[in-house]
């Protein structure tokens, strides 16, 4: 994959990095405003959290690799602070307590930004939105655009333990059965293997599944069934590296680099080869 060129906006944000760790200011020296910045910067090293199995957004290649657009997100930020990028895979449940342990310094893993979460973290974003889709064989399902058209005890669903999909599964179709699974790879599978009727998903994860697998008479949701901000989830203590990454993320956005990324993940499959 040919990387996205980001030449000049990535110096703004180490010259604001820079600024903001100086702590002695002419004959005062004050506390630190940033502590999570200041532990980054001493270590060299951001540490990201992510599932590393939610194509197209992070995925694991056959070389154990980590990629996609929040790698990608990841990498660029680690570059604008100049220190090494530490991704740090683990399954999607174990994202915010890891973070809140002070076990990574944030995540980027296609974490939709809700009330609930946020009463626990700092969120910056959102740099997508998506939304709800449903993944499976079933003509019928495909052609849905009421979820209650699955709420029904003989309905069969799976969903990434721990995200918003598998709350959605259990709040607005409660009659059908659930079986959650532990990364999205797995409950592909149990989709093509007949043991459940549907995933529930962002419905880019949906749509990329369908690409993925094109033997399999897999079937995406067109419609998104909700509305989905996805962000990225900072330390609840330390306000100037929000400014920072959320700076940041403004200047990906407004240099069309974050376009030039989705396009890459989104629109062209020249990755798939690459995945198990």
């Amino acid at each position: 994959m040919k990387k996205v060129v980001l030449p000049i906006f990535p110096v703004l944000v180490s010259i604001v990095f820079f600024a903001c760790s100086q702590h002695n200011l002419g004959t005062y020296v004050l506390t630190s405003p940033s502590p999570v910045l200041d532990h980054i910067q001493q270590r060299g090293e951001l540490v990201v959290g992510t599932a590393a199995g939610m194509p197209p957004l992070n995925m694991t290649t056959k070389d154990g690799k980590i990629i996609g657009l929040d790698a990608d997100l990841s990498r660029y930020l680690a570059d604008a602070m100049e220190v090494k990028l530490r991704l740090e895979p683990m399954a999607f449940k174990d994202l915010l307590p890891s973070l809140e342990a002070g076990k990574v310094d944030m995540v980027i893993s296609g974490m939709t930004m809700t009330a609930y979460r946020n009463r626990r973290v700092a969120f910056v974003g959102p740099y997508l939105i998506s939304g709800k889709g449903l993944l499976t064989r079933k003509a019928t399902l495909a052609a849905i655009t009421d979820p209650d058209a699955i709420d029904l005890a003989e309905v069969r669903l799976t969903a990434l333990a721990g995200s918003t999909s598998a709350d959605f599964v259990r709040t607005v179709t409660p009659r059908a059965q659930f079986a959650p699974a532990q990364g999205y790879d797995e409950a592909v599978k149990m989709v093509i293997d007949g043991r459940v009727d549907a995933m529930v998903a962002d419905q880019p994860i949906c749509l990329i599944s369908v690409a993925r697998y094109p033997d399999q008479g897999l079937l995406a949701v067109i419609a998104p069934l909700t509305y989905e901000p996805i962000g990225i989830a900072l330390p609840a203590n330390d306000a100037l590296f929000m400014n920072l990454v959320g700076n940041f993320l403004t200047g990906l956005q407004d240099s069309g680099t974050l376009e030039l990324l989705k396009d890459q993940w989104f629109q062209k499959g020249d990755w798939w080869d690459q995945m198990k």
